[in-house]
């Protein structure tokens, strides 16, 4: 019994595939982004966006400032586990000064370090993909999230950052892209606004000036 309604599910799907419906309003289709870009600097586009959300927003001048910075945070918050499985990011922020013994076990971290694909200044995310090896499992499961983003990572819409995505890999695209848009939140619970629940209750993002 299972067998026939799996084959005629297939079936459907196949004459489904021959035949296309088609679009019942062609005209209404077009590439152009529905959203006005702000007269803002997408610097201070996405910072205010990114607070907005309770994002913790810094920017740093160049790897100095950021190493600077880096410091005082885990010094405060005390943290000994740090996690960083992105081997260039690490690479670099040790040639800038940064020492730190990264740990392998994300689930017993105390924050996790990763880069980015973008920065979207309309709606303060950060986009990341499967390239960096740090997917979407470590933006996710660490207590708290600290991006390392540069100036020219930075785009006004989601739109834009795909296309240079499509533009950067080519046939190489990830296999997965994900936005992360603050800390995880929900309100699932009689409508009330619970910040950390499903994800970090805290994310980072450092910006450092870089010219493309």
């Amino acid at each position: 019994m299972a067998t026939t309604a799996r084959e005629n599910i297939l079936k459907k799907i196949k004459q489904a595939l021959a035949k296309p419906v088609p679009v019942p309003f062609p005209a209404s289709e077009n590439n152009e982004s529905v959203f006005e870009p702000s007269q803002k600097e997408l610097e201070i586009e996405f910072a205010e966006k990114f607070s907005h959300l309770q994002g913790r927003f810094s920017f740093c001048l160049d790897h100095t400032e950021l190493v600077a910075q880096l410091r005082i945070l885990i010094s405060q918050r005390k943290w000994t586990k740090i996690y960083c499985r992105e081997n260039e990011l690490a690479n670099s922020l040790g040639e800038a000064g940064f020492e730190s013994e990264y740990v392998t076990d994300l689930a017993s971290c105390d924050a996790s370090i990763t880069g980015c694909e973008h920065l979207i200044a309309r709606t303060g995310s950060i986009v990341m993909s499967s390239a960096q090896k740090s997917g979407r499992t470590v933006s996710v499961y660490a207590p708290v999230h600290i991006c390392i983003a540069y100036t020219d990572q930075l785009v006004y819409d989601i739109a834009n950052s795909l296309e240079q995505l499509r533009m950067n890999y080519g046939q190489q695209f990830p296999s997965l892209v994900t936005l992360a848009t603050g800390p995880s939140r929900t309100a699932d619970i009689e409508k009330t606004l619970v910040v950390g629940v499903h994800g970090p209750k805290e994310v980072f993002c450092f910006l450092v000036d870089r010219q493309p």
